[in-house]
């Protein structure tokens, strides 16, 4: 069976007085399914091309390729790095530094266990915010204002489109889901309202860092709720499934990423975990690098990553009937915004050192 089966959101898109509601029942049931399992899901949207990912990755490769000193004109430390450019060596994967971490991929065997970082992750991020934020907020410097790099006349464009076409994509998969683990339609596309939803595309040198084995992206779970990728030019996306074992992704073009955040397994109780991956350049990545080389094509690897977050200012709780589960006591409620700010502590994004 194939672990990833591709969804085809076209058929709840579209679903009609004609659709049966068994046959669209089933649909969300398979969601729900696959995400509990997998902590991934691949998805066909027919509102986001191949070519819309195609634009997008070759603006960044463009950007990513710019000099050092035109790119750190879009850094803002100050805000958590949470708008503008993170640069390489800044991010620190969870597993650096979470000895709990550490000691449970000790345990793993030995072929599903991730690779070792040597330190933070050399790649690039660029946030961008997507979508309204709340006029009011306890929760300001996770909704400010977007940077935009000089010389990029179709920047903001560009990433509005790409960001709400995957947004779009992501609220469909999340009413999907919802209906799918008995909750209702809108259970969670409502708290996601107004949140401080983040296009986050990385680059990645691979002239510089494309020796195998080199980590990427350390072994880590994403904070958010669900996040989104289209499909990368380079391979290397490692996810581990609930069983415990680890699996390459392959996205199949035209086609596009999801997986499990933390917020989702608060929201669920653990019924549904954060999926934990690694980004690592392995032998299929390598050969990609000599396909890109001889076509005399860009060796940036970039992803055309987006966070979806449940708002700022909304509780994150076990919802309906998973607020009876005998795992609810471990998902106190909390303020979104609050939880989001004590996970980029750990991670160092907060510029206090990695201490929460």
């Amino acid at each position: 069976m194939d672990l990833l089966p591709v969804i085809d959101l076209s058929t709840y898109l579209e679903a009609g007085p004609n659709k049966s509601e068994l046959e669209l029942s089933e649909l969300c049931v398979s969601v729900s399914r696959i995400l509990r399992e997998t902590g991934a899901l691949v998805v066909k949207d027919p509102r986001c091309t191949a070519e819309d990912n195609d634009r997008f990755i070759d603006m960044m490769e463009r950007y990513f390729q710019s000099p050092l000193h035109f790119k750190r004109q879009q850094e803002r430390p100050n805000l958590h790095y949470q708008v503008g450019v993170t640069p390489e060596g800044v991010e620190a994967p969870r597993s650096l530094l979470d000895k709990d971490m550490q000691l449970k991929f000790m345990q793993m065997p030995k072929e599903f266990q991730p690779s070792t970082p040597k330190g933070p992750d050399p790649k690039w991020r660029y946030m961008w915010r997507v979508g309204p934020r709340p006029s009011n907020t306890r929760f300001q410097e996770l909704n400010s204002e977007p940077v935009v790099p000089q010389g990029f006349d179709d920047w903001k464009e560009t990433m509005d489109s790409w960001g709400h076409k995957m947004i779009s994509a992501i609220q469909a998969v999340a009413e999907m889901a919802a209906i799918g683990f008995g909750l209702p339609k809108d259970a969670f596309t409502s708290l996601m309202n107004q949140g401080p939803h983040l296009l986050a595309p990385t680059g990645s040198d691979l002239k510089r860092y494309g020796q195998e084995g080199t980590v990427f992206a350390g072994y880590h779970y994403d904070l958010n709720f669900l996040t989104i990728h289209g499909r990368s030019r380079f391979p290397g996306l490692n996810i581990w499934l609930r069983d415990g074992r680890k699996v390459e992704v392959k996205v199949p073009v035209g086609c596009l990423l999801i997986q499990t955040g933390k917020q989702i397994e608060w929201l669920t109780a653990g019924n549904c975990i954060a999926g934990m991956h690694e980004v690592v350049v392995t032998s299929r990545t390598i050969d990609a690098i000599k396909l890109a080389s001889e076509q005399n094509r860009s060796l940036w690897r970039v992803s055309s990553t987006l966070f979806s977050h449940i708002a700022s200012d909304a509780v994150l709780k076990p919802l309906g009937h998973f607020a009876e589960s005998p795992l609810a006591s471990k998902y106190p409620p909390i303020c979104a915004g609050e939880f989001v700010e004590q996970e980029l502590a750990v991670i160092n994004l907060k510029g206090n050192n990695g201490k929460s």
